[in-house]
C-alpha cells in the first residue's frame, strides 16, 4: 500500500503559515490519488519530540558497539528505566519512516535553518543503525522519496545575494543523504514576508510567483508515485 507520512514544523499553527498551506495541498492531492488508509500526520510543533538525553546517548553507542542492529533487536541492549523510556520515545518515530513511501516535510526557514522543533525530530531518528539492513548494510530508505517544503521570509535561491546563508537546504540533503535517501525534493515558497512587511513591498510580485511555482509543483509531486514499494520493517 502507498503510504506518506506529513509532518509539519512550523510554530506558527495558524493558517497564514505558508509551509503549511503547502503541505497540506500536497497530503489533499496525494489523498485524492492514493485514499487516506496510508496517510499519517504528525505535528512537531503541537507535540514536540523531546530533545535527546544521557541515557539515549548511552544506548545508541550500546547499539553501535553491537554492529549493525535492527530497531526490533534494540530493546534486549536496554539496561535503565531511563533507556527504556529514551527507546519508547524513539522507536515509534523511526517506524514510522520505514513504513513511508514518501516522507513530507514542512520546513520553514529560521533563523538561516530548520526549526528547532524539526531538529529534535532529526536527531531523535537518527537513531544508530536504525535504517541499515543488518543483513546487507545497505540503507532501508534507499527506495524512500522526501519532500521538503520551505518557506522563508527573503529569498535564498540560486543566483540571489543571500545564498550563501541557505544553511537549511544543503544541511537536510545531507542528513537525509546520510541516512541513504536518493530520491529527494526540495520546494520552497520565498519572500513570504513581503506582504506585511512595508520596506519590502516592492518584492509583492516576486513573492507571489514564488508561491504559485510551489503550489504547482507540490501538486505535480503528490500526484507522481514514489519509486518505492512496500517497506521492510526490520
Amino acid at each position: 500500500m502507498t503510504s506518506l507520512l506529513h509532518l509539519d514544523s512550523s510554530a506558527n499553527r495558524s493558517a497564514e503559515s505558508v509551509s503549511r498551506q503547502l503541505t497540506a495541498s500536497f497530503a489533499d492531492t496525494w489523498r485524492a490519488v492514493y485514499g487516506s488508509a496510508g496517510y499519517r500526520y504528525r505535528d512537531l510543533a503541537a507535540d514536540p519530540v523531546p530533545p535527546l538525553d544521557t541515557a539515549y546517548c548511552s544506548l545508541g553507542r550500546r547499539v553501535e558497539q553491537h554492529g549493525l542492529r535492527p530497531p526490533a533487536g534494540v530493546e534486549s541492549l536496554i539496561t535503565s528505566t531511563a533507556e527504556k523510556r529514551e527507546w519508547e520515545l524513539t522507536r515509534p518515530l523511526i517506524t514510522e519512516v520505514l513504513a513511508a513511501d514518501t516522507v513530507l516535510i514542512g520546513a520553514p526557514m529560521y533563523n538561516f535553518s530548520v526549526s528547532a522543533a524539526l531538529k529534535a525530530w532529526i536527531d531523535r531518528v537518527g537513531f544508530p543503525t536504525a535504517f541499515t539492513d543488518p543483513a546487507t548494510g545497505d540503507s532501508l530508505l534507499r527506495a524512500t522519496r522526501v519532500v521538503v517544503v520551505s518557506a522563508r521570509g527573503g529569498a535564498y535561491g540560486p543566483g540571489t545575494p543571500r545564498e550563501a546563508c541557505d544553511f537549511q537546504t544543503p544541511y537536510l540533503r545531507a542528513y537525509f543523504g546520510g541516512l541513504g535517501v536518493t530520491e529527494m525534493h526540495v520546494v520552497s515558497a520565498e519572500m513570504t514576508v513581503a506582504g506585511f512587511v512595508p520596506h519590502l513591498a516592492r518584492f509583492r510580485p516576486l513573492a507571489a510567483s514564488s508561491l504559485d511555482a510551489a503550489r504547482a509543483e507540490v501538486t505535480a509531486l503528490a500526484s507522481a508515485p514514489a519509486e518505492s514499494g512496500s517497506r521492510a520493517m526490520p
